[in-house]
């Protein structure tokens, strides 16, 4: 076991992304006992039933009161509350981490509730999950080699950092730092556009007359594209907005790139069209190799 093996890890919301973390801590031996917390009793319940968690709590001071790390796996839209929550249970040496998607907005929770003093804060985000939700969807291997980013503040402990990200890499992530405006940055275009991009596609689909006939043609790519439109709407709705001006500013780029196309096709420019898909494919390529 490693030296920074820690007593107990409360987590916060038991689904997908918190469900799968607790698995992967209990396969690696992380730590003596998984504390789960969260509002709804009955998922509670079944994170225990389903040996997610060794006990739970639904009265959030209580159940991080004997915890060394905390991880809050909330939608973004809640992290304040819980937060709040924590603060009146946790002792002053309690590590709290996150796994939300955008991660100023998480900073600047924080910095609302636990005041100037971040020394035990660490916001961090796993770069992983599918489009399925809920603790039944839960599985150890979901971080094997997923990338988890930490954004770590001025104000940040040393150990504290390192307690966070050996736990990652106990659930077998590779663990990178960056601030949190670069990670913001790169999110939105990675991951929250794409996901605007699925959502809107269904949606404008969806307004269409004759609509049973199109999705009953739909291909292979329809469905590739639009999977993680099937998404958590409530998550993804927090998300966008915790992050919406990075979101805006590249939608803005997207719409700009979808302007040439369109004036491509207007113009009946082949070679325009050739060019962009020629350099799209080679990026798309480079990054699947």
């Amino acid at each position: 076991m490693s030296e920074h093996t820690v007593d107990a890890v409360c987590i916060i919301g038991t689904g997908l992304i918190g469900g799968s973390l607790a698995l992967a801590l209990r396969q690696a031996g992380f730590c003596r006992e998984i504390i789960g917390a969260g509002r709804t009793e009955e998922t509670l319940i079944k994170a225990a039933e389903l040996g997610v968690i060794d006990r739970y709590d639904t009265h959030i001071p209580g159940a991080v009161e004997h915890a060394d790390i905390v991880v809050v796996c909330v939608p973004l839209g809640a992290m304040r509350a819980v937060f709040e929550q924590i603060d009146a249970g946790r002792n002053e040496h309690t590590i709290v981490t996150d796994a939300g998607s955008a991660k100023q907005s998480v900073i600047d929770d924080a910095h609302a509730v636990f005041g100037s003093d971040l020394q035990y804060f660490v916001a961090g985000h796993p770069i992983a999950g599918t489009e399925q939700s809920g603790v039944g969807a839960a599985f150890p291997e979901l971080y094997q080699q997923r990338r988890v980013i930490l954004t770590p503040t001025e104000e940040t402990n040393t150990d504290a950092l390192d307690r966070v990200r050996t736990m990652w890499q106990a659930a077998g992530a590779v663990v990178e730092t960056m601030s949190a405006e670069h990670h913001d940055l790169v999110l939105a275009g990675t991951s929250h556009l794409p996901h605007l991009l699925a959502f809107g596609l269904v949606d404008c689909l969806n307004n269409l007359e004759d609509i049973d006939e199109i999705f009953r043609f739909a291909a292979g790519g329809f469905r590739d594209f639009t999977r993680i439109a099937s998404s958590d709407p409530i998550m993804w709705r927090d998300i966008c907005l915790s992050n919406r001006v990075q979101v805006m500013a590249m939608m803005k780029r997207y719409r700009d790139e979808m302007v040439k196309v369109y004036r491509a096709l207007e113009d009946n420019d082949g070679e325009k069209l050739k060019e962009v898909f020629e350099r799209a494919k080679r990026v798309r390529d480079a990054f699947c190799g």
